[in-house]
């Protein structure tokens, strides 16, 4: 599929195995559709298809479209259409930045207040970690990877902390689901999860900031060179067009 062509809603997800509203459930299909890369940036996201395939109206889709919009997944275009959003390294940049500033604050409470079955819960997603790497399941490990900082926030007992995390960080974890491939990433991602475990564990509020920052630190400079070697994900020829004109 070339990145200026219509989008293939045969790849959407059925949304009865979604939870939630139809409106939530459509939202949900065609969002998972955009963060895996099955609707490539530029891709034009017409609504026909999409509701041919979900089977519903235009009213759940354009509603979609529009919570899609105002998360910056998709640009809608007058005249033109929606398409999918190309990444922006300014916005990726913008929601490392805030992400990790909640991270470094969550280790630390965490480390602080541990419980033992908080502790248990932990080691178990560890575990689970453990075996999708052997199992090369990269998709799977990354889930496990988002629930282990899932439940460091939910931790902390702040019960919005977790849905503003996601919110200013979704471009960020957009960009992410591209560097599932790297050779030896989980793996080293595994390690970097264990060694902030070990140090919330030990109540240890520093060491666990520490670990927590060296872990996130991994990843921007990775994404800046991933800009580098795809740019066609990076960069929106029709932006381009519209500066040299």
């Amino acid at each position: 599929m070339n990145y200026a062509d219509e989008i293939d809603a045969s790849l959407l997800s059925d949304i009865r195995t979604i939870k939630g509203s139809l409106g939530q459930r459509v939202h949900e299909a065609i969002k998972t559709a955009i963060l895996t890369l099955d609707f490539p940036p530029g891709a034009n996201l017409r609504k026909a298809p999409i509701c041919e395939r979900l089977g519903v109206s235009r009213a759940p889709v354009s509603d979609a479209i529009a919570r899609l919009a105002s998360e910056g997944l998709v640009d809608v275009i007058p005249q033109s259409g929606t398409r999918v959003s190309y990444f922006s390294m300014s916005e990726i940049r913008e929601g490392a930045f805030l992400r990790e500033a909640l991270e470094l604050s969550t280790a630390s409470k965490v480390a602080h207040d541990l419980t033992e079955e908080q502790r248990q819960k932990l080691r178990r997603n560890l575990r689970m970690q453990e075996f999708l790497i052997q199992d090369g399941d990269n998709v799977g490990f990354y889930k496990a990877d988002e629930e282990f900082h899932g439940l460091l926030m939910e931790f902390t007992g702040y019960v919005r902390l977790l849905n503003f995390a996601h919110s200013v960080s979704l471009q960020v974890n957009r960009a992410r689901i591209l560097l599932l491939p790297t050779p030896g990433r989980v793996a080293e991602t595994l390690e970097e999860h264990r060694a902030i475990y070990k140090a919330i564990c030990e109540r240890d509020g520093p060491a666990a900031q520490a670990a927590m920052q060296r872990h996130l630190g991994q990843l921007m400079p990775r994404i800046e060179e991933l800009a580098l070697e795809r740019p066609h994900l990076f960069n929106n020829p029709m932006a381009t067009t519209k500066q040299v004109g």
